[in-house]
């Protein structure tokens, strides 16, 4: 089982945050149902620090993981135990179906609790080392692997028991599918990876073509994250309204923008024209990718108001895709809260008092109240040193229309 682990280590996978991620949980937790002891701990604990030892990680990381995983490990053996599970190799005779019967729940309570502390322990000291949201760090990567968690459960329980029963062989054969069902996976994070690095590369080659530019899109990025979540999206609904916050001034890259976004003084009427069709042309350019197709609407109608008078197509009310209204907020505050070359940032009352203003005009009420009585408004304000973004950017204000663009 250790051999077993120290291979699943060294082919573990890299994931966001700074966490990585390997199936060594599989052979981990089929040694305890095969010896729930604390000798078994320290084995654990002698492979996870040769892993460490041979990747380089320094001592405090190294002391950190080991110590990790005997903890997780031992509320697993503990709530195992405590609930009359039994090693699978006193059953050594019993078939599967008689040794799910007698350890099978303490098994499954044991697993989830050391899951549940695990995702905790993990999260929180990412959060603290990165200053992040420590829900947000669960979210990124906890979830992305949830659903091979929950396959594994079954699978940690076949697996301990094929060893207990036909012995080390018959379990290291077993191994090889493991590997091949963690490998499909991690081609599915590379691509998702791929993808979202595509993504930033994009925004980068835009925003580089202009100083006040530099951190827009990934700010209304960030906004949009916490009104989405705010009024109460499904991860699903806020990963896509993410991603087209991200692309929504793309549209910009195209070279007839750059001289009228180097302007710091009011547009001419034709600039202004000129401006106003950028939201079609990100639509048209991110429709030209197959995996992208549902941010095309949410891209177009970024522009679009509340009552009808926004561009390009002048949709008003619940025409108006849910994201497009999200970000129309995002795009809103970050304008506000920027240094402008004709104005400083404005404070959180000011931009509080500006969205009631422009309330069922420009932006959804349902959206403003409930954003400004959620507890996640004053996140909104938050982005600063610990982001890492630059501060500076220019989002066109067409003041005949009185709403910040």
């Amino acid at each position: 089982m250790a051999v077993l682990a120290l291979v699943a280590e060294a082919l573990a996978l890299s994931q966001p945050m700074s966490s990585t991620g390997s199936i060594a949980f599989i052979p981990y937790f089929a040694t305890l149902l095969v010896a729930p002891s604390w000798l078994a701990l320290v084995v654990i604990a002698v492979v996870r620090t040769i892993s460490d030892l041979s990747a380089r990680k320094d001592g405090l990381k190294t002391a950190f993981n080991a110590a990790q995983h005997v903890l997780i490990l031992a509320v697993a053996v503990l709530v195992f135990r405590n609930l009359g599970g039994k090693s699978l190799l006193l059953l050594r005779e019993a078939t599967l179906n008689q040794a799910t019967a007698a350890t099978g729940a303490a098994a499954l309570a044991g697993f989830a609790l050391a899951y549940l502390t695990s995702g905790l322990l993990v999260s929180g000291v990412i959060s603290i080392a990165q200053r992040v949201p420590a829900g947000q760090v669960w979210r990124t990567n906890q979830l992305a692997t949830l659903w091979l968690d929950l396959l594994s459960l079954p699978l940690i329980f076949v697996f301990a028991w094929v060893y207990a029963r036909f012995g080390a062989i018959a379990a290291a054969t077993c191994w090889v599918p493991i590997l091949g069902l963690r490998q499909v996976h991690k081609m599915n994070l590379e691509l998702e990876r791929t993808n979202q690095e595509f993504l930033e590369l994009m925004v980068k080659s835009m925003e580089a073509r202009d100083p006040y530019m530099s951190g827009h899109s990934r700010r209304v990025h960030h906004y949009s994250t916490i009104v989405a979540r705010a009024i109460g999206l499904n991860e699903r609904e806020v990963s896509l309204t993410s991603r087209a916050a991200l692309l929504h001034d793309v549209g910009k890259i195209y070279e007839k923008y750059g001289p009228i976004l180097a302007k710091s003084d009011r547009l001419s009427p034709e600039e202004w024209a000129i401006i106003q069709s950028h939201p079609i042309d990100g639509a048209n350019l991110v429709a030209t990718m197959s995996r992208l197709r549902e941010l095309v609407a949410p891209i177009r109608h970024h522009h679009e108001n509340w009552d009808g008078t926004g561009y390009p197509d002048g949709l008003a009310g619940e025409l108006i895709p849910l994201p497009a209204r999200i970000i129309r907020f995002a795009d809103t505050v970050d304008a506000m809260t920027t240094d402008r070359p004709y104005r400083s940032s404005l404070p959180q009352d000011q931009v509080r008092a500006e969205l009631v203003r422009c309330r069922g005009k420009q932006f959804d009420p349902g959206i403003t109240d409930r954003l400004l009585s959620s507890p996640q408004w004053s996140q909104l304000f938050e982005v600063g040193e610990a982001s890492g973004w630059d501060r500076p950017s220019l989002v066109l204000v067409d003041v005949k229309k009185s709403a910040v663009s």
